[in-house]
């Protein structure tokens, strides 16, 4: 998709920037692949404490039902229509299989209307099909990774990203991720060819606030802005800066470098080359 401007016919689209869309071919989706509305917590957690800060609001959304599992194994489907879902950065494929059912997928780059998609272990290495990283060839662009097997794709589903096979030994496959952090995944997991697509999210401009307020954000205030009992940057005469030694959270927390992660997940031991390493 191409990158649009608006005519500034006011301050608030002047500087705005839109995708154009050419790739969506149908407007509403299929109401049978809805599942509900996204219910919004407001930042909240189940004792009602706002554990996260800056949500609230935002516009109604349809929560579509994407198949990440891909299990369809060796039925085909034809493409019938690329969707607009508010609830990703990837657009979605409408993909109608040979036996009646009708499903979801991200759809990747150059995925067109009409082509067929399958999923199996033979697989031909082509954009949309999904097989498993034993059957996949090194050095090959994948997307919508498993990190166990038949568990479903949970690596790589974000707009314009791409992890790459680099090598496979034993039971094991080295897939650097977009990240650049190399891990060590089953190569009984199923992954999907090519590149997710609507790569040019990244390029837009929100030209106001209230497209961000309509995304469910609430404004951040600044903590040098705040007086001393709320901010531990706050105070001072005129401008002032945060202050030694580090900046803080509201709390007092250090936020630049402090680690925060206490237990480490079981699949941190797959991890060749972590993403942070210099």
């Amino acid at each position: 998709m191409a990158v649009r401007k608006r005519r500034p016919t006011s301050p608030g689209v002047r500087h705005r920037s839109d995708l154009d869309f050419a790739e969506i071919t149908k407007a509403k989706p299929e109401k049978t692949l809805i599942k509900s509305t996204v219910k919004k917590s407001g930042g909240r957690n189940v004792s009602g404490k706002i554990t996260v800060r800056h949500r609230g609001g935002g516009h109604k959304r349809l929560l579509r039902r994407i198949d990440f599992k891909r299990d369809k194994h060796g039925i085909p489907g034809k493409v019938m229509a690329i969707e607009y879902d508010p609830n990703r950065r990837a657009n979605i494929a409408l993909v109608y299989y040979t036996d009646g059912e009708k499903r979801y997928v991200l759809a990747p780059l150059n995925l067109k209307l009409g082509d067929t998609v399958i999923a199996a272990e033979d697989a031909e290495i082509k954009v949309g099909n999904a097989l498993p990283l034993a059957k996949i060839p090194v050095g090959t662009p994948i997307h919508n990774i498993e990190l166990r097997p038949g568990k479903g794709g949970q690596l790589v589903r974000g707009a314009g990203t791409a992890a790459t096979v680099q090598s496979k030994e034993g039971k094991y496959a080295t897939v650097r991720l977009p990240s650049k952090e190399h891990r060590l995944i089953d190569i009984r997991c199923f992954a999907t060819i090519g590149q997710v697509g609507n790569i040019e999210w990244k390029t837009i401009k929100l030209g106001k606030a209230g497209r961000r307020r309509l995304m469910g954000f609430r404004p951040a205030v600044r903590g040098v802005a705040m007086h001393p009992a709320a901010h531990p940057h706050g105070g001072g005469e005129g401008r002032s800066g945060i202050g030694m030694p580090s900046p803080k959270s509201p709390w007092g927390k250090p936020t630049l470098g402090k680690k925060t992660r206490k237990v480490k997940k079981y699949s941190d031991k797959r991890i060749v080359k972590d993403r942070r390493a210099r």
